[in-house]
């Protein structure tokens, strides 16, 4: 595996909002990638 970079804020929103734009109620489910960036992204935040 390469060189690991921490998930942003701006990167978790980016994803966020093409997961919401591409699901038909435009909601984005707990157990997705988009909702374990945004996770990610708020931890790496607190450092």
């Amino acid at each position: 595996m390469g060189k690991s970079n921490p998930m942003s804020k701006a990167a978790a929103a980016r994803i966020n909002s093409a997961t919401a734009k591409s699901s038909k109620s435009g909601n984005v489910s707990s157990n997705s990638f988009a909702a374990r960036a945004s996770s990610a992204a708020a931890k790496n935040s607190k450092k």
